[in-house]
C-alpha cells in the first residue's frame, strides 16, 4: 500500500512539474509587434514596369507595426512606414523615348496604413502551436505624404508648391496596399517575415509629372519666366536639351514656336502612380511572461540572456 501511495505521489508530482513547464504556452497571445526593412520601387511617368523592361531602380523603406488576432485565420495590423523613391529619364528603356526630357525626382514620405491579413494556417492558437510556415495575403487602406522634389542649381526644390502643370495636388494621398507574405517560426515568441506589398494610389503626381504635353499651360510658364515672378516654374517644367539655350536656360523663342507640343509626361495609359516594397522583418508575439521565460529566464543563482 505504501508503495502504491509513493508511486501515485511521484506520478502526480511529475505531471504537475511538466504541466507547469508548459503553462506559459497554453494561452493565445493575440498581440504582437514587428519591424521590417527592404527596397522600394516606384512606378509612374519616369518608370513603367508594365510596358517597358527598365530594370530595378530601388530605394529603401523601413516600418514598424502592431498586429492583433481577430479570427481563426484573420489578423489586423496598424503600420507606420518611412519610404524613399526616385525616378529619372536617364536609366529608362530607350523605347519609352523619355531620355530627351531630362527630368528627375526623388521623394521622402511617411505612410500610415490599416491592413487585414488572411493566413493559410490558423492563427488563433497558443504560441507553441503556431505552424513553422504560414503564408498569407493582405489588403488595406493607407494615407501617405506626397512630397516630390528635384535639383535646380545644385539644390533640392519642392515641386508640389510650384504647380508646374497648373494642376494643384494634395500633400496627402490615399493608397491601397495589397500583397503576399510568409512567416517562419523562429521560436515560441518570434517569427521571421517576408512580404511584398504593392500600393495603388489615386494620384498621378507622385513624380510631379502627368500631362503628355505642356500645350495647355506653357504660356503661363513663359509669362512667369519673362516677368520674373516665378522663373523656376519654366526651368523645372521644360528641361529638354533642344529647348535650352547655350547657357542651359529655357529658350523662350523655341518654346513659343513649338506651340507647347513639348513632351512632359510619357503618355502611359495607366494614369495613377504606385510603389512597391519588398521587406524582411521580425515579429514578436507579446506574452505576459515574455521577459521571464524568453529574454531573462529565472535561474537559481543568476539570470542569463536567452534566444529560445
Amino acid at each position: 500500500m505504501r508503495k502504491l501511495l509513493f508511486i501515485g505521489l511521484f506520478i502526480c508530482t511529475w505531471s504537475a512539474a511538466n504541466s507547469q513547464s508548459f503553462y506559459r504556452y497554453r494561452f493565445e497571445e493575440p498581440w504582437s509587434i514587428g519591424a521590417s526593412i527592404g527596397p522600394t520601387q516606384y512606378f509612374g511617368e519616369l518608370y513603367s514596369f508594365w510596358k517597358y523592361q527598365e530594370g530595378i531602380q530601388p530605394d529603401w523603406n523601413a516600418n514598424f507595426l502592431v498586429r492583433r488576432t481577430i479570427g481563426t485565420h484573420l489578423r489586423a495590423r496598424l503600420e507606420g512606414t518611412y519610404y524613399k523613391m526616385s525616378g529619372a529619364d536617364e536609366p529608362s528603356d530607350p523605347r519609352a523615348f523619355r531620355f530627351p526630357r531630362n527630368l528627375t525626382f526623388r521623394s521622402k514620405n511617411w505612410e500610415v496604413s490599416s491592413i487585414f491579413e488572411y493566413h493559410w494556417h490558423p492563427v488563433k492558437v497558443p504560441n507553441i502551436h503556431r505552424p513553422l510556415w504560414n503564408p498569407y495575403i493582405f489588403a488595406g487602406l493607407a494615407l501617405s505624404t506626397n512630397n516630390p522634389e528635384t535639383q535646380l542649381d545644385g539644390e533640392w526644390v519642392d515641386l508640389r508648391p510650384l504647380q508646374l502643370e497648373n494642376n494643384p495636388y494634395e500633400r496627402y494621398i490615399i493608397a491601397f496596399p495589397m500583397g503576399l507574405g510568409l512567416k517562419y517560426k523562429l521560436n515560441v515568441y518570434m517569427d521571421l517575415t517576408f512580404e511584398g506589398n504593392y500600393r495603388f494610389t489615386l494620384t498621378d503626381y507622385m513624380d510631379d509629372i502627368s500631362a503628355y504635353n505642356v500645350s495647355e499651360f506653357y504660356l503661363d510658364l513663359v509669362e512667369d519666366y519673362v516677368d520674373g515672378s516665378n522663373p523656376d516654374r519654366l526651368r523645372l517644367a521644360i528641361r529638354n536639351p533642344q529647348f535650352l539655350d547655350d547657357n542651359g536656360m529655357p529658350d523662350v523663342d523655341k518654346i513659343l514656336k513649338n506651340g507647347g507640343r513639348i513632351r512632359r509626361g510619357s503618355g502611359l495609359r495607366h494614369r495613377f502612380d504606385g510603389y512597391m516594397t519588398v521587406n524582411i522583418g521580425l515579429e514578436i508575439h507579446l506574452s505576459e511572461d515574455i521577459f521571464q521565460n524568453w529574454i531573462f529566464r529565472d535561474r537559481i543563482y543568476e539570470k542569463r540572456f536567452r534566444f529560445w
